[in-house]
């Protein structure tokens, strides 16, 4: 438990100043946003704030995670340093993108093509490596498993290991992605974010206190790895999301750009995946999923209109979904308040059938 303090902790002092440092390094670079003049008028006064703050969440996160380890004596774990190489390694493809977009003075960076191939081959990676025998512990389990799971594996549900790599893709690809999208008014990916790290820290000391490496003979124990290892992760990377906001709250002083949003969105997939809670992520990340549907059904349903009656029709005014409330004249503010509120019942709903669970079996 100290280690999840010291963790959290580190994480959070590192991301509030250091924060402040790449703001005035940044602007002194002249690393700053590009609009989409397609975007709502109002964030055109936003360009030319720094961006790529992702890069201080990163730094906060690894330094944080390490520190706590040296200050408590604790070997790293396998699960934990797979996770890291996943936030890092999508982490590394939203920089490239950033950088492009300021080098090249546009708002928009890398090619999809180019942007899916460095996302797939982080997750195929890591994906790989999750399920290899190469990182099975004593007891023969690795850090992933092949059964696709909710709140525990689902046991009649195992997958080929090449099926299981794919939906990993699927899961992490998806998970960026629709972080990234939810990264457009200020503060709204970082506070989101923020609450369902912390949800999954809760899941990861639960598993750890119920762990089945401590308790196998009891059905309540959880068959997961290195959960303990994993909450310190967890506490980092919320104590560095918390640590940001302080600075991207409205009206923000830095973004975190495609470093920050890709590799959050690849942290909580990585999360989902390690701890056996795959589908529980559709509940705690909600709104991500919400943001996500949101820009589907809008591209699908314009395009299919357009093919039947030749004019396409949309469903919204304009997505990502917060975009339409801004069309609708709602002030940026009310919409990440009340969008953090959703997320808060997204949380608190997961949080209540994983626990929920437990108690029915006992």
């Amino acid at each position: 438990m100290r280690a999840i303090l010291f963790g959290g902790g580190l994480a959070l002092l590192i991301s509030l100043l250091g924060t402040r440092v790449a703001i005035n390094l940044f602007t002194k670079w002249g690393y700053g946003q590009e609009i989409r003049d397609d975007g709502p008028t109002s964030h055109h006064t936003k360009r030319g704030t720094p961006t790529m703050g992702g890069v201080v969440i990163i730094l906060a996160t690894v330094v944080g995670y390490f520190g706590a380890l040296l200050i408590t004596g604790t070997p790293p774990s396998a699960s934990a340093l797979l996770l890291l190489f996943l936030f890092v390694g999508m982490g590394l493809v939203g920089f490239l993108d950033d950088y492009i977009k300021i080098s090249k003075q546009r708002s928009l960076g890398l090619r999809s093509k180019a942007k899916m191939i460095g996302q797939t081959l982080v997750a195929v990676v890591f994906g790989v490596l999750a399920l290899s025998p190469w990182l099975e512990d004593e007891n023969g389990t690795p850090p992933a498993s092949q059964n696709i799971s909710f709140l525990r594996d689902i046991s009649w549900l195992a997958l080929p290991m090449v099926i299981a790599v794919l939906l990993f893709w699927l899961i992490i690809v998806g998970t960026s992605n629709g972080v990234n999208l939810a990264d457009g008014l200020d503060g709204l990916a970082a506070g989101a974010s923020t609450m369902v790290f912390a949800a999954y820290m809760l899941v990861n000391i639960w598993q750890s206190n119920q762990f089945c490496g401590s308790n196998p003979t009891t059905p309540l124990c959880y068959d997961v790895r290195d959960p303990l290892d994993l909450a310190i992760v967890s506490a980092a990377l919320t104590g560095a999301c918390f640590g940001f906001l302080w600075w991207n709250a409205s009206p923000a002083a830095i973004f975190m750009g495609d470093t920050g949003s890709l590799s959050l969105g690849a942290a909580l997939a990585g999360l989902a995946i390690l701890t056996r809670t795959e589908l529980l992520l559709i509940i705690l990340g909600g709104l991500f999923v919400l943001e996500t549907v949101s820009v589907m059904l809008q591209v699908s349903t314009f395009k299919i209109t357009r093919r039947l009656t030749g004019t396409g029709r949309r469903v919204f005014r304009m997505t990502p979904i917060h975009h339409h409330f801004e069309m609708l004249g709602w002030e940026q503010i009310t919409i990440v308040i009340r969008f953090w509120i959703i997320t808060g019942l997204c949380v608190a709903g997961g949080l209540g059938i994983f626990y929920a669970e437990w108690v029915a079996r006992l």
